[in-house]
This record gives C-alpha cells, sequence and structure tokens, in this order.
C-alpha cells in the first residue's frame, strides 16, 4: 500500500530545497525574478520525484509524468529565454527598494517560501496522480489529455505569437491578432487548462476526489490574483488603445471579439 503522507512529505522537503537554492543564487545575481523560471520545474521535479519514490505501476504514471515534464520545461525554458538581459520585474524591485537590507530574508519568506507553498498545493493532482496511478489508459485519460493539449497549444502559441509581436512593435501598441483576437489572455487560458487536464488525468488513474484543491487555487491566482486581474490593471494605465482592447475581446475564455457599433 503506497504511504500517501510519505509522498507529500518528501515532495515538501524537495520543493522547500529548491526554493533555498534559488533563493541563494538570487542573492548572488540580485535578482528574485528567477523564482519565477524555478516555477515550471518545480513541478517536474516533483512528478520524478513522485515517480521514483513509489514503485506502483501502470501506463498512466507514465502519461501524467510525461505530459508535466514537457509543459513544466517548456514553461521554464521560455521565461529563462525572456528573461535573457531583462532587468528584475518591478515586482520585486519595489518590495527591495521598500524592504532594504532586510530584503534578502522578506525574499525567502514571502516570494520563495511562499510559492513553495503554493507549488506543492497547486501539484496536489500531480502527486497523488502519478502515486495512486494503478489503473489502465481509459476514455477520461483521452479527456483529460484533450483538455491539456488544448491548454498547451494556447500556452505556447499565444507566448509565441506575443514575443514575435513585442519583437517588431513599439511598446505601447496592443496586440490583437491570432489567438489573442479571441481572448486578452491566451496564456493564461491555456494555463487555466493544462492544470484541469492534470487533475482529470489524477482522477483517470485512481488519485482522490480532493486532489481538486489544486486546479482550484491555480484558477483563482490565474483569474483574480497573480494573473488576469494584476496585469490588466498595469495595461489599462500604460496602453492607450487597451480598453476599446478590453470591450471588444474576452477577457479569459475565448470567443469571438464583439463588433463594434
Amino acid at each position: 500500500m503506497i504511504d500517501l503522507g510519505h509522498v507529500l512529505l518528501v515532495n515538501a522537503e524537495v520543493v522547500a530545497g529548491l526554493m533555498v537554492i534559488v533563493w541563494t543564487v538570487s542573492l548572488f545575481v540580485r535578482d528574485v525574478s528567477i523564482v519565477d523560471i524555478a516555477w515550471g520545474s518545480g513541478f517536474v521535479l516533483i512528478g520524478w520525484t513522485t515517480f521514483f519514490s513509489n514503485s506502483s505501476s501502470g501506463p498512466s504514471r507514465w502519461l501524467l509524468l510525461v505530459l508535466v515534464t514537457i509543459w513544466g520545461l517548456r514553461l521554464s525554458g521560455y521565461l529563462a529565454w525572456r528573461s535573457v538581459g531583462q532587468p528584475e520585474d518591478k515586482r520585486y524591485s519595489r518590495m527591495r527598494q521598500r524592504w532594504g537590507s532586510g530584503f534578502p530574508l522578506i525574499s525567502l519568506l514571502i516570494v520563495f517560501g511562499l510559492q513553495g507553498v503554493i507549488l506543492w498545493v497547486v501539484a496536489l493532482p500531480i502527486q497523488l496522480g502519478i502515486a495512486q496511478s494503478a489503473k489502465p489508459i481509459n476514455v477520461v485519460h483521452i479527456i483529460g489529455t484533450t483538455v491539456w493539449t488544448i491548454g498547451l497549444l494556447f500556452e505556447a502559441v499565444g507566448d509565441w505569437q506575443l514575443a514575435r509581436f513585442k519583437h517588431q512593435s513599439n511598446e505601447d501598441s496592443v496586440f490583437d491578432r491570432g489567438l489573442w483576437r479571441y481572448t486578452r489572455h491566451p496564456n493564461y487560458f491555456g494555463d487555466f487548462c493544462v492544470w484541469w487536464g492534470h487533475f482529470v488525468l489524477a482522477i483517470a488513474g485512481g488519485a482522490t476526489w480532493w486532489t481538486i484543491i489544486g486546479p482550484i487555487v491555480m484558477s483563482v491566482f490565474l483569474l483574480f490574483v497573480s494573473g488576469v486581474t494584476l496585469l490588466e490593471r498595469d495595461l489599462k494605465t500604460r496602453k492607450p488603445e487597451y480598453q476599446a482592447y478590453v470591450e471588444r475581446t474576452n477577457a479569459f475564455f475565448p470567443w469571438f471579439p464583439k463588433q463594434s457599433l
């Protein structure tokens, strides 16, 4: 019988170790933004730690592990590429100015510690999905993989389209082409689908129902905390044309743009 408490505890220790290491690196490079790069890789680390920490068998463990690895490495790689040559994120630089000499300890607790806790909670479907997976591939796995695939495409294509636009246009321009024509945040919508796909795959493999906490927490953050709400507050102040974009384009779930009267 699998000791789920042991799996969760081991992963908590692994996440804590990862965050301490990344925090230490941030002190040398004076850039707390690297915590964002570690976010996706953290889920990959949890997935493989869970895989090797128990001996349960079943092809669905491999399916969930491979999918979370693809998603996590793509996200970390993209964020690492995007951050090359860029200054520290404004959120963290403001914190650095506010706390002064006390910032290193504050960043450990508020930035790295908090993200570590959130990462561990959001990863519940991955932890228990891989640990408890004992069922053959079934129709629910296909549904979960389909939702995950839609999410990855929205996230990856949305990121690529926006990066290409930023390279070719001035900073005040508003991008409303490609996937961005149908939703103001295709990358966040994609992330939303990925995490609900992970949950469906976990349930399909035999994980307990309360792992739904993971995608719920992620959805709340994407919609109301660090995702849409926070970003749009900044965009509306910086881009004069953004309000018109808001009026014709759905914020999150994709749909056809509203026609101008």
